[in-house]
C-alpha cells in the first residue's frame, strides 16, 4: 500500500530580541503564527514572514520553522 502524505496545517515562528537581562544577556521571545495554508508556496510564506517581521517593534533575529 502506498503512503499518502496529506498536510493538514502549517505554521511559522519568528524569534525577536526583546532586550537584555541584568547580566547583559540578550532576551528573546518567539512569535508563533499558525493556520498557514499547507498548500501555500514556501516563498509566499517567507515573504509574509518578512513583512510581519518588518512590523515588529523588536528586531527579528531568526525565523524558526
Amino acid at each position: 500500500m502506498p503512503v499518502v502524505n496529506t498536510p493538514v496545517g502549517s505554521s511559522f515562528q519568528l524569534r525577536v530580541q526583546t532586550g537584555t537581562d541584568a547580566n547583559g544577556q540578550l532576551l528573546y521571545r518567539v512569535r508563533a503564527y499558525s493556520r498557514v495554508k499547507p498548500e501555500a508556496a514556501y516563498q509566499d510564506v517567507y515573504d509574509v514572514a518578512q513583512a510581519i517581521g518588518g512590523l515588529q517593534v523588536h528586531p527579528v533575529k531568526a525565523g524558526i520553522n
